[in-house]
């Protein structure tokens, strides 16, 4: 490591007007000490969740071997160059989302009301919801103690809280996956332009107009700060030098992109609707520029836990870029017809495929000794397996990252039957050093997740 001519704090930010470019880690933070105290300085693992709505296509789903020697699946195929940081966790269940007597039939509020919490949605279309307590949550308030946000809640497509989504369920159990207190669900941030100015807003400021008049004279965030750019890198050694300028490049790259959203919004659009400000048209570029939310977020410090609902549950989201012209919900109720399963197949790919995209910028991102891939780990699945049932049973679950050197990928794990999802909660909050003696409907840890 180099030691460069200024120390500088790790929690460094540059300040412009309505502007604050938190950075991220330089070897110019880190004191000159021990390699091991240089190694537990750095290793900062963090949680994040990535869910698809309405299942998968089990059988393109599950590898056919267990252990080492597995082979990735159709369905998983777009995540080949992951293999080694990759654990698919078979045989995981999701008992509180079923239905008890006196249920309404809405399954869609209870699987995702229950998804992270592990307690059973209570069934209400009125403001008393309740369910549990978020594993994200439970993290965020231990890990949110060393970063500017506790957590980040991010989704595409959600409807409003108010009202009913699903028979007997209340839309704030689909519209998010977080939940702070079993009362209290959060709310996600759908729109690119409001997530960049949470991570890069001057909270110090309370004047909106100073953003507005920089996005009217389509000025970068960056050019705020150009001259404090300047005056750091001056005191960076090589090293610190390449890694700011990868990094402002990215910052502004995603800003742009937003940019160009807001300019394609006010344009004529016959036939198709109207996208909503800030939002790209195409539904892959949307979630690429959420990923790349979310990984600057990492890669600042700014969070450790983020959320992320890539469409909810009962989304009429269509895929015509794949040839999939059908809503997805309508889609999922496939009555084991070919052709359906074969668009869901196709359905499924795809979003394992902008996982992929995600997984390689954690990777391309460098933090401490390693990547980001290195230091997180992200849990990707569903609440249900089989659509077309609602089956909560076998559940298709991903874990992607290496977690700070506390996950042991390249592996395909099948579970006891029975095997609760939130066992699986409860180990990942023991590898992020998160006390916790249950979460939901858990009954022990799993130890195979690693070594360690």
């Amino acid at each position: 490591m180099i030691i460069t001519r200024q120390a500088l704090p790790r929690r460094t930010v540059l300040r412009g007007l309505g502007t604050a470019v938190a950075l991220p880690l330089l070897d110019g933070m880190v004191p000159a000490l021990t390699a091991l105290e240089r190694t537990a300085a750095r290793a900062k693992p963090r949680l994040g969740v990535v869910y698809v709505p309405h299942g998968a296509v089990m059988n393109n789903w599950t590898p056919a071997v267990e252990g080492k020697g597995f082979e990735l699946s159709p369905i998983l195929q777009p995540l080949a160059p992951f293999r080694d940081r990759l654990q698919v966790l078979t045989g995981l269940d999701h008992a509180p989302a079923a239905q008890l007597p006196g249920d309404p039939a809405g399954g869609h509020g209870r699987i995702t009301g229950a998804f992270l919490t592990g307690v059973h949605a209570k069934p209400t279309e009125g403001a008393d919801f309740r369910a549990g307590t978020s594993v994200d949550q439970i993290a965020a308030k231990v890990l949110g103690r060393e970063t500017q946000l506790a957590s980040l809640e991010v989704g595409i497509g959600l409807p409003e809280f108010a009202g009913a989504c699903d028979a007997g369920f209340s839309c704030a159990y689909i519209s998010t996956l977080s939940w702070s207190t079993p009362t209290t669900p959060l709310p996600m941030e759908s729109n690119p332009r409001a997530l960049f100015e949470r991570l890069f807003g001057d909270g110090a400021t309370t004047d909106p107009e100073a953003r507005r008049a920089r996005r009217r004279e389509d000025q970068s965030i960056l050019d705020a700060v150009t001259r404090k750019v300047a005056r750091l890198r001056k005191g960076l050694g090589s090293a610190d030098q390449a890694k700011l300028g990868d990094y402002l490049a990215a910052v502004r790259d995603v800003e742009r992109r937003i940019q160009r959203a807001e300019v394609q919004s006010d344009q004529e659009l016959p036939v198709v609707e109207r996208p909503s400000a800030s939002v790209p048209a195409s539904f892959s570029e949307y979630v690429k520029v959420m990923f790349d939310l979310q990984v600057l977020a990492y890669q600042t410090d700014m969070t450790r836990v983020v959320s992320f609902l890539m469409t909810p549950e009962l989304t009429a989201q269509t895929y015509p870029e794949i040839g999939v012209p059908d809503p997805h919900h309508a889609l999922s109720h496939h009555e084991n017809k070919p052709e359906s399963l074969a668009k869901l197949i196709k359905v499924g790919t795809y979003h394992t495929g902008l996982l992929a995209y995600y997984l390689d910028r954690l990777r391309e991102t460098p933090d401490g000794d390693g990547s980001l891939l290195d230091q997180v780990m992200i849990l990707y699945g569903s609440g249900m397996s089989n659509s077309n049932l609602y089956n909560i049973q076998n559940l298709p679950i991903l874990l992607a990252g290496g977690g700070a050197g506390r996950l042991q990928g390249g592996r395909h794990i099948r579970f006891a039957e029975g095997t609760p999802l939130t066992n699986l909660y409860l180990s990942l909050l023991g590898k992020l050093d998160v006390p916790a003696e249950r979460v939901g409907d858990s009954t022990g840890r799993l130890t195979e997740l690693s070594d360690v």
